[in-house]
Parts: structure tokens; sequence; C-alpha cells
């Protein structure tokens, strides 16, 4: 884990060119730095037009420059902003000015996520305010943008604590019981002692349901549409997405290769991903995109199977069914599958010959159905339809509440079978108690914290 004690330095702005780039440095006693910088005291918190300049006395670049003393600042340290004009090459220079005046304090460029790691570090944010952060930057959504302020401000962490707070009341309780043998049986048989258990056991259900969605606006979701050749897959890529991304004509096999679209469907992200007609084929650029569509089904979140109703009874609808078995055994893990017949402008004509073969009939090429369509993807995924009070979650967060409900799940038993020592019963507690506090951070491992601030932005 980066645990530098040495003033870092980096551009907070995305690379390319802007009206406004902003250079950030962090450090301990940075006034000094400041003062060589520009030959004038700063005063904390203040904005101060300045010019600076070269080792030759030439001018860099006017500038905005604000000082935040410690530990008033983001990271806790004392910390200079640098509001500069927005070119690379400029940012470039006044780095490398920065770096020749700052090297007697041994300034040095920072790592990625090395200025929230200082801010978590120094107790002004937790684990989970510090990810939210980054997946603030990474939002694909309005709805991902508003949840991820909502856990930067501590939605989510209050929620947290607020549970290990109710756990942390119940374990006293327990510690309190476990001096005294003979009271061991009474307390668990303690009607007060379950409901206040079925209490934090509900919340953290709640929670963990909230925390799903989240994981949702977060991450979106992989939307795999698969089928058989001229089933009309890349038809309703173009009208989910609204315009032509993927190449229709009559001709099986026009897609050869995966097509990916990102859109939003009520505010929830989507990465759709068309994939090649499955087939056998001896085209070997087509056989190349055959297998990385079932690398795609593999990996999928959903998966849209895509029949033609009219072809049921000839041979392309005995080869649609042997086709949809070999996609339910590629498929990963509780993977939902909708089936879904296209080309119902079709059908009408055909009715009287034909049943309805699936549960949800569309036509790409008119749009019919397919609202109907939208609502059914995200009643597949999970999705709760309310975006009110959302927060971002990730899939470490998921992982840290389901192995706090398998804790409390052991616990419940315990107390409902009274030959089980009050121990086993605490010892649970406490497991699970610490599963929630590695969400915020008090409880987490060195190297895991490191990996996670790795994945930041440089400057962030």
């Amino acid at each position: 884990m980066m645990t530098r004690k040495l003033p870092i330095i980096a551009v907070a702005t995305a690379p390319g060119k802007a009206g406004v780039g902003v250079i950030r440095i962090s450090g301990q006693q940075l006034l000094p730095m400041a003062e060589a910088l520009f030959h004038k005291a700063l005063a904390p918190r203040q904005a101060n037009l300045l010019t600076l300049r070269d080792a030759r006395g030439e001018s860099i670049d006017q500038l905005i420059a604000i000082y935040f003393a410690a530990p008033a600042s983001f990271t806790g340290e004392d910390v200079l902003e640098l509001q500069c004009h927005g070119g690379p090459q400029l940012l470039e220079l006044v780095m490398k000015r920065c770096l020749e005046l700052g090297k007697d304090q041994s300034l040095v460029i920072a790592e990625p996520g090395e200025f929230s790691l200082r801010a978590y570090l120094n107790n002004k944010i937790d684990l989970a305010q510090a990810e939210a952060i980054a997946d603030l930057i990474d939002a694909q959504s309005e709805a991902a943008v508003r949840g991820a302020a909502r856990s930067l401000q501590g939605a989510f962490s209050n929620d947290i604590n607020s549970l290990i707070e109710e756990i942390t009341q119940l374990r006293i309780l327990v510690e309190s019981t476990l001096d005294f043998p003979e009271e061991e049986i009474e307390f668990l048989e303690n009607a007060q002692a379950r409901q206040r258990l079925s209490m934090v056991m509900q919340k953290l259900k709640a929670l963990r349901e909230g925390a799903k969605q989240g994981k949702i606006l977060r991450d979106g979701v992989q939307l795999v549409l698969a089928g058989a050749p001229n089933v009309g897959k890349s038809s309703l890529l173009n009208r989910l997405a609204g315009e032509e991304v993927a190449i229709v004509t009559p001709i099986a096999g026009t897609t050869r290769d995966r097509v990916k679209e990102s859109i939003t469907i009520n505010g929830v992200p989507m990465h759709i991903i068309d994939t090649a007609g499955l087939r056998e084929t001896s085209d070997l650029v087509e056989a190349k995109g055959i297998e990385r569509s079932w690398d795609a089904i593999r990996t999928a979140d959903l998966v849209i199977f895509l029949q033609d109703p009219s072809a049921k009874e000839t041979v392309e609808g005995a080869e649609a069914l042997e086709l949809k078995t070999q996609i339910l055994k590629a498929l990963p893990p509780k993977c939902p599958v909708l089936e879904v017949g296209n080309k119902s402008d079709l059908l009408d004509k055909l009715s009287a010959k034909h049943g309805e073969s699936s549960s949800l009939l569309i036509s790409a090429k008119t749009g019919e159905g397919i609202e109907d369509l939208k609502q059914r993807i995200l009643e597949s995924v999970g999705w709760g339809g309310t975006q009110e009070g959302a927060i971002v979650a990730r899939r470490r967060h998921l992982d840290c509440l389901d192995r706090a409900a398998t804790h409390l799940d052991k616990s419940q038993q315990f107390a409902a079978d009274g030959s089980i020592s009050l121990e086993l019963f605490a010892e649970e507690l406490r497991l699970a108690q610490d599963q929630l506090g590695q969400i915020t951070g008090k409880l987490l491992p060195d190297d895991l914290l490191g990996k996670i601030f790795s994945q930041f932005c440089i400057g962030k």
C-alpha cells in the first residue's frame, strides 16, 4: 500500500485540451514551496491571481493559486491547487517548474489514487466515500451520478455505521452475560434479544437490496442479443439504441463480429452486445466472431434469445431450439434468459397457422412491443424501478454484505438452539461486524486497500 510521507503532485483534470487545467500538490509544510513558486506569502483559502515564471524569469502562465492549510483540506495535509490554462504542454511546463522548486522537499509525482488515499488515512473520508469519488467520475447515467454523490456525502456509510452500532450494542449485552454462565441459556431464550437480532437482520436485508440496485447503477448490465442468423438481432440493437449502429441486410451472417453499444433504459446503463449469428460456418472470420459471441454469453448479466416464431415448425425452428439448449449450458450462474419472438408484424398474417411461440413478441422493424421489452429487461436483472435515495455500490460491498448476512443467520440459528455456547453466538456477531467494517475501511488488509486506490485516476 502507498504510505509515502513525501509531498506529491499531479494534474487533477482529464488529459487533453481545455479552458482550465488543475494541478494539485499535497504534503507537509507546503507554504515555503508556494512562496518559492510565486515570491509571495499565500493566505489560506484565498484565490490569488499570480504569474508563474521559469528559472530565467520568463512567464509560464498567469494562474490562480489557492493554498489550503492542514488539516482543513481534502487530504488533511497542506494542499496547493494551481488553476492554469488547460493546454497539455503548458501543464507539463508548470509541473516541471513545481518539481524543480520542490526538489529540496523531495516533491514527487503522485501514484493513482494517492490523494484520495491520504484523505482516507487522515480520516477525511472513509473507504466507501473514497470509492464514491471514482464512481462519480465514471458514472454512466444521471442516476449513477446522483447515487455516487449520495455515497460521497456519506449516505451509504451512515447506513453501514448504524448497523455496526446496533451489532455493537447487542455484543455488549452478550459480553456482559458471558461472565455468568448460568445466565447464558436465559439470554439466548430472551425474546428481546432475539427481536433485536431480527431487526438488525431486517435492516441488513434492506441494505443488501439497495446495494444490489446500486451495483446495477454503477456497473450497468451486460445485455447479450443471441440467436440464429438473420433473426433480427442487429435490427433490435438499432431499435434499442435509437440509431443505426449495426448493419442490417436480408443476408444471413451479415454481423460477423460482436457489435457493442451502451444505452440507458430508465436511467439504468445497458451495455448491449449484438452477437454474430450462432451457427456452424467454414468462414474463418465469421467463425472467430461466433467464438467471441460465445465468450460474451459466458459473461452476460442477461441474454435475450431472439427467435422467429413463424419458423416454429420448420428446420430453422428446430435448430433454434437446439441453439437455445446450448446457450443455457454456456450461461454464467443465475444469468436470466429472456425469450423474445421478433417479426410480430409478420405474425399477424400467420397467426392462424402458428401459435405464439414466445412469452414476449416484438417487431424490431416497427417498434411494436419494444417498451414492454424494456420493462421486462429491467425486471429480469432485478431493477426495483426507483432511483429515489439510491446509492452506488461495488461487487466488494455486496460480497461483504452477503458474508455479514451469513454470519447473522448463523447467530440466529445458535440463538434458536439452546445447547449452543453463547461464545459461538458472540463470535458470529463479531464476524458480521468485521465484514461491515471492511466496507468503510475500518477493517481491511493493507494489500487490498492498495489495490482499491491503485484503480483511481492520477490526481484523485
